[in-house]
């Protein structure tokens, strides 16, 4: 799931938020979220829904299924 890692870091940084941010939306803790975008861990179903949301893209753009 690299690619997945690197849309994710990306949506990050364009919206302009820090990982920290990012894992107190999720309520999760900043290692937890740096695993996702350092491709060493993988999100649960639940929690890939609950990043589409808060990026307002879709799993599917953020499993690199499909383009914006």
């Amino acid at each position: 799931m690299e690619l997945f890692s690197l849309r994710l870091r990306e949506l990050r940084k364009e919206n302009k938020l820090s990982q920290a941010e990012i894992a107190k939306l999720l309520n999760i803790r900043q290692q937890s979220y740096a695993r996702y975008e350092n491709n060493t861990s993988e999100p649960a179903y639940d929690m890939l829904v609950r990043i589409s949301k808060i990026f307002s893209v879709s799993c599917d753009y953020l499993l690199g299924n499909e383009d914006y």
